[in-house]
This record gives C-alpha cells, sequence and structure tokens, in this order.
C-alpha cells in the first residue's frame, strides 16, 4: 500500500495538537463563517495550493509592511495586543485550535483591527510555502511542553521547525520564546545554538529572566505564577 503523502511531497505529517475542545458557541460559528476567510493567507491551506506553490506573504499587508509571526497563538491574547500596539506591522498567526481562532476573531473584531492574518492549521504548512527572508520577528510563548522524554522530539525546539523556520526568517530577525519549563528553555538553547542559524542574545542571567519591554502577562504566565513556577524569556537572532 502507498503511504499517504503530505502536501510537500514527503510521508504524511504527525499533529499531536488539539484541533477542537468544547462545542463552538454561536457566535463563535459565525465569526468563523463571516471573519475568517478574509483574513486567511492565499497559498497556504493545502486544499488552495495543492502544488505547494510559493505563497505571497508580503502581499497580504502594504509594500514594506515588516512581518511578525506568532506560532500557536492559544486564544489570541497577545497577538491582539502587538496588532493593536504596533498598527504599523504585519502580523500572522498559527494556530491550529479552532476555538483558540475563535477567540482571536473576537479580540480582532471587537477593536477593529485589520493588520493580522491567521493560518488556522499546522504551521508546517506556511513554512512549506513561505518565502525566503520574509519574517522580522517570531513568538514562540509557552509552547505545549510535551513533558515526557519520549515526547521531547514533538516540541516546537527540534530540527523538523527550526530548519524551516530559520529559512524564512530573515538576518538579524529576532525570535522569542517564553516558557515556565525549565527543561524546555535547557532544550531550546541546546537546539537552538547546534542548529548553527541562531544566536542567543543574553550575557548575563538577567536576560533572560526580565521580562521583555512592553511585555503583558499572558494567561499561561499568570497560572504559572499562581503556581509557584518562574517563567524564562529566550531571545536569539538569525545569523
Amino acid at each position: 500500500m502507498t503511504p499517504p503523502q503530505n502536501q510537500a511531497g514527503g510521508h504524511a505529517r504527525n499533529f499531536y495538537g488539539r484541533r477542537i475542545g468544547k462545542s463552538l458557541r454561536p457566535s463563535q460559528r459565525r465569526l468563523l463563517e463571516d471573519c475568517l476567510e478574509h483574513r486567511l493567507i492565499p497559498g497556504v491551506e493545502p486544499k488552495s495550493n495543492p502544488q505547494r506553490l510559493p505563497a505571497d506573504l508580503s502581499g497580504c499587508f502594504s509594500l514594506g509592511t515588516p512581518i511578525w509571526l506568532e506560532v500557536g497563538f492559544g486564544s489570541g491574547e497577545n497577538l491582539a495586543r502587538l496588532a493593536g500596539m504596533h498598527p504599523e506591522v504585519g502580523f500572522i498567526g498559527c494556530e491550529p485550535y479552532i476555538n483558540g481562532v475563535a477567540s482571536l476573531l473576537s479580540k480582532l473584531e471587537a477593536k477593529g483591527l485589520s493588520n493580522v492574518r491567521i493560518h488556522p492549521g499546522d504551521v508546517r504548512e506556511l513554512f512549506d510555502v513561505a518565502p525566503e527572508d520574509s519574517v522580522d520577528r517570531v513568538f514562540l510563548l509557552y509552547p505545549d511542553p510535551w513533558p515526557k522524554r519520549r515526547h521531547h522530539r514533538r516540541r516546537f525546539v527540534s530540527p523538523e521547525y527550526l530548519e524551516p523556520l530559520a529559512r524564512m526568517m530573515r538576518p538579524d530577525a529576532e525570535l522569542r520564546i517564553a516558557t515556565d519549563v525549565p527543561d524546555y528553555a535547557r532544550q531550546a538553547v541546546v537546539e537552538l545554538r547546534r542548529n548553527g542559524n541562531f544566536r542567543w542574545c543574553a550575557a548575563r542571567r538577567a536576560d533572560w529572566m526580565d521580562r521583555w519591554e512592553g511585555w503583558e502577562s499572558t494567561r499561561y504566565e499568570k497560572k504559572a505564577e499562581r503556581e509557584g513556577r518562574t517563567s524564562i524569556y529566550l531571545n536569539f537572532a538569525r545569523h
């Protein structure tokens, strides 16, 4: 029997996260039906681009607009806040959890923010078609820690994700990672330095213990604080 193919021509990818949680409310369904389509990035959805031709990310925004990407935006509070603070930036958010997509849409529509595009799926689908040197900043905030050792290869900070991520980042583009799991932070530092495409922008302890300028706590960070866990803030730059 022929193995199933992914849209890039290889074997089908495993996906381990949630696609949908509790039943969507009627208002959430209306948001997805009425508001999501005009925020999609043409050519990223495999069904719309089965040949996986390059997508025009910059065409979603005004010419010369810097592009910031958030991988796994959860319920979208950070992405919506940043979009409101930086109307001069074009934002892309990737999130396969459809309840989170509906939550972000609610925030964007309430604030009238037009500088955000969404891929409601696996970020690897974006990697397949994103042009080289197209993204100026990337956020990975409180990603799934996959705490069991046998699952560490599923973490985003692994070669499967870092290689295509580096390709789509511009030289000197910034990657920000926040986590409350020390082992995740340790793996991130090891893998990103091993990768060779990134440099760790830290010279002292405060560089990974202090919050970024202008940072506001996310829902996950507040939960970590309540439960007595310390957050770590890592900065890397694309060579």
